[in-house]
């Protein structure tokens, strides 16, 4: 009996060594955790992550990555980071679509009947206006955290950073008819107003409903580098209020606070352009759609913040279109590019469907967005702003020239429109090497070194088509 207790007490301390020695290691862990991704501290208008600088370019899906079950989100990943691209943006799952939604063919945003996937857990009532039980808003779906969990882990060991957007307007009838908020949708009597009052602060239950999700859903990611939050897709429509989004921000902020690192907050500004007016403090990313020409980035330079075009469409599927909207936005002293890529859908998350949506997408346009990546991150970007007083001369025809600049020592230069056989240009005197590059294969078409004394250049630029990318560095 005494060699049994005395056994007993032995394997007894060693769980207990055990149990200490895995909680140590998950202190350490958590105390060692990569800082997340935040405003670069020389020049807030680009990023820092994983301690380098960095600009976020993408083409990617629908939205839908996450809350659609049959969406497989590893073939999707393992896609964008063939192509070389670092970003994806995703939406909860308390906004959904269906098939007819906007006219896309295999939207990943519209999840078939039963397999949406959302941070609200199903009840034993049945009843969901797209199969299966009605919600409980007021418990958790842990499978999904599951899920949310593992698509950013997934994403963050392919070097891919996630925009997580936590809420979107309902931008007509049928699309509030199928949230799972909808008091149609759930066993809590919650969501009995007009479509056009969820996100604002007239019915505290809703707003309840909005902080309890959201503080899940942040301490839920506390610990993942490669993610941001943006508050609402496009607020501008569906009646929401900012001071709704204000309390929201107000959210995220309180539920990090006692976090050793924060997480940077987005907002939806416009689309096109807008000149933003006070600002919320709090937030870091200021988010546009469809915006090109890049106005946006001019009108809220001095802010000093992340601009972003994150969306596009609209324009037909040419690759031109979107390859040039990125071009010409990141030139312009933009941090952040997310084309929406049609080409992904539930059957084909490796980006292989024709688009049959309104816009383009696809692996050609995927890899001449790496192209982009590779040309502005062979820049020390972080010393150089938008420039093109630097400019000389009359362009020709529909020409428009881009340029961001560290004056006298490197210039990013972006030409879209035929036509420009000579580019003029002031340059310091110096010594430079200049590379004109194929903004379809990333060749460099031509090149040259030359030394100036000083004032405007004329450089013959290579022959070219639809657009053409100039790298002009001191030697």
């Amino acid at each position: 009996m005494r060699i049994l207790v005395s056994r007993w007490h032995v394997l007894l301390g060693r769980i207990i060594l055990l149990c200490l020695s895995a909680f140590a290691a998950g202190v350490v862990a958590a105390a060692a955790a990569e800082p997340p991704i935040s405003l670069h501290p020389e020049n807030p208008h680009y990023l820092l992550w994983r301690g380098k600088p960095t600009v976020l370019i993408t083409s990617g899906e629908h939205y839908g990555a996450v809350l659609n079950l049959d969406f497989d989100y590893v073939k999707y990943l393992d896609e964008l980071k063939a192509c070389g691209l670092n970003q994806t943006r995703t939406f909860s799952g308390v906004y959904c679509e269906h098939e007819k939604s906007f006219k896309i063919t295999g939207n990943p945003l519209a999840p078939a009947p039963g397999r949406l996937i959302c941070p609200f857990a199903r009840s034993d009532q049945p009843g969901y206006a797209r199969g299966g039980n009605k919600f409980d808003l007021t418990k958790w779906d842990e499978a999904y955290f599951e899920r949310l969990r593992d698509f950013v882990s997934q994403a963050g060991k392919r070097g891919i950073v996630v925009e997580l957007v936590l809420f979107c307007p309902f931008y007509e009838d049928s699309l509030w008819e199928i949230s799972p908020m909808n008091a149609r949708n759930n066993v809590n009597g919650i969501g009995t107003m007009p479509r056009t009052e969820v996100y604002t602060l007239k019915h505290a239950d809703m707003v309840a409903v909005h902080e309890a999700v959201t503080r899940k859903i942040v301490a839920e990611l506390r610990d993942f580098d490669n993610l941001y939050y943006e508050v609402c897709n496009e607020p501008y429509f569906g009646g929401v209020t900012q001071e709704w989004q204000d309390r929201i921000i107000a959210t995220i902020v309180e539920a990090e606070k006692d976090f050793p690192h924060k997480h940077l907050i987005a907002q939806n500004i416009a689309n096109r352009t807008k000149k933003i007016v006070d600002p919320n403090p709090a937030v870091s990313i200021f988010n546009f759609h469809y915006a090109y020409p890049p106005v946006a980035v001019a009108e809220n330079y001095h802010l000093n913040k992340v601009i972003a075009n994150d969306e596009t469409g609209f324009r037909g599927s040419a690759d031109l279109t979107y390859r040039s909207e990125g071009w010409d936005f990141i030139i312009a002293g933009g941090a952040i590019y997310s084309n929406l890529d049609y080409s992904f859908t539930p059957a084909h998350p490796d980006g292989t469907a024709v688009p049959n949506a309104p816009g383009g997408g696809g692996r050609t346009l995927r890899r001449q967005l790496k192209i982009l990546k590779d040309f502005i991150e062979g820049f020390d970007f972080v010393r150089m702003r938008p420039a093109n007083e630097v400019l000389r001369g009359k362009l020709p025809g529909k020409v428009t020239v881009r340029v961001l600049a560290e004056p006298g020592k490197q210039y990013a230069v972006y030409v879209l429109g035929d036509g420009l056989d000579t580019l003029q240009i002031d340059l310091p005197a110096g010594a430079y090497r200049v590379q004109w590059v194929n903004t379809k294969t990333g060749a460099v078409d031509k090149e040259e070194s030359i030394d100036h004394p000083g004032g405007t250049r004329q450089l013959a630029a290579a022959k070219y088509t639809e657009d053409v990318a100039l790298r002009i560095v001191a030697r």
